[in-house]
């Protein structure tokens, strides 16, 4: 008898998941407009608030959280103000702070949205994108060492953002260590490491990265994505394969056989997140030994869900779960 939308979501529940990767903050300074400045043609943005979010890796980490998951967030950020507040807002999120590392040679990336009248009018960034030192790397590895060995971990998650935490070797290392240890892995690549994730069981580029990165013209249609994934499986020697495809679903591909997925309709506020939370919920639905078209169902659900949310926000379990019923009818 198939499952019911309950009992598929309460699968994912107390999944331990280790997650690797770029962290960052996202600020967000809100305010009203109601004129231009008399300096140069610009909004003035009377700010009201200030608040500091979760970004990068540790969305992923706030996504697993949302569903029953237990999230281990490993990662590097800078020894100064702005990586103090990250470690601050972690246990408040109910994420532990374990498995972070500071550094003395990198600052904290925050990317520090303008919102007016609820219209983001700028984006700032803060960030060093230089690759960890040997030995930051090392003592990063460490730590994820020792969770793996203190945790029951059923997946581990890496989630690349092209900001130096994720060095080919540290990738190399991990997935070997799962490997070791008969578990599976996850990535949400970026193009500059594109291919050095070679044995990870599920790939998850988008559209626009499998384009930059394949030697031949990809387009959204299932035979193209087919010939995709085949590249991708020679390079990469990975059991699955989805490619997330924006308005058009995703393509999910388990050894072989491919299936493109459509999307529902959407009243899109903004793309932010989206694929962190699509790698979270595929990620758990791997750990939970779901199918292949459950979890392709559940993550075109979830990604689209938070499209209609402004700002970086993590999955409800609430509107995934009245989804989810209304899609299994």
């Amino acid at each position: 008898m198939p499952l019911s939308a309950s009992e598929i979501l309460q699968k994912l529940e107390n999944q331990t998941v280790l997650i690797v990767g770029d962290v960052m903050l996202d600020r967000y300074l809100t305010g009203s407009v109601h004129r231009i400045s008399p300096e140069a043609p610009v909004p003035v943005v009377l700010q009201k608030t200030t608040e500091d979010r979760l970004g990068g890796a540790a969305n992923v980490a706030l996504n697993v959280l949302a569903l029953g998951g237990k999230p281990l967030l490993c990662s590097v950020v800078g020894e100064d103000a702005d990586g103090r507040a990250f470690q601050r807002i972690l246990p408040q999120q109910g994420i532990a702070a374990a498995g972070l590392v500071f550094s003395n040679d990198r600052c904290t990336t925050v990317k520090t949205r303008i919102l007016g009248n609820n219209q983001q009018m700028l984006r700032i960034d803060s960030e060093d994108t230089h690759a960890l030192t040997g030995e930051e790397a090392e003592i990063l590895l460490e730590k994820i060492k020792s969770l793996l060995t203190l945790h029951d971990v059923r997946v581990v998650i890496l989630q690349d953002y092209n900001k130096g935490v994720l060095t080919p070797g540290l990738i190399t290392a991990v997935i070997a260590e799962a490997q070791q240890r008969g578990i599976p892995t996850t990535v949400d690549p970026k193009k500059a490491n594109f291919f050095a994730y070679q044995g990870v069981t599920l790939f998850k580029p988008n559209l626009k990265e499998i384009r930059d990165s394949a030697p031949f013209s990809v387009r959204a249609e299932p035979d193209s994505l087919r010939q995709a994934v085949d590249f991708l499986r020679e390079q990469l020697h990975n059991s699955l394969t989805m490619i997330t495809l924006s308005e058009h679903g995703l393509f999910l591909d388990a050894e072989g056989a491919g299936h493109l997925y459509p999307t529902v309709a959407r009243n899109v506020a903004d793309v932010s997140g989206a694929g962190d939370t699509v790698i979270s919920i595929a990620s758990l639905g791997l750990a939970a030994g779901l199918d292949g078209p459950t979890i392709a169902l559940l993550s075109n659900l979830a990604g689209g869900q938070v499209c209609e949310f402004p700002g970086v926000v993590p999955v409800r379990r609430d509107i995934l779960l009245r989804e989810l019923e209304e899609a299994l009818k």
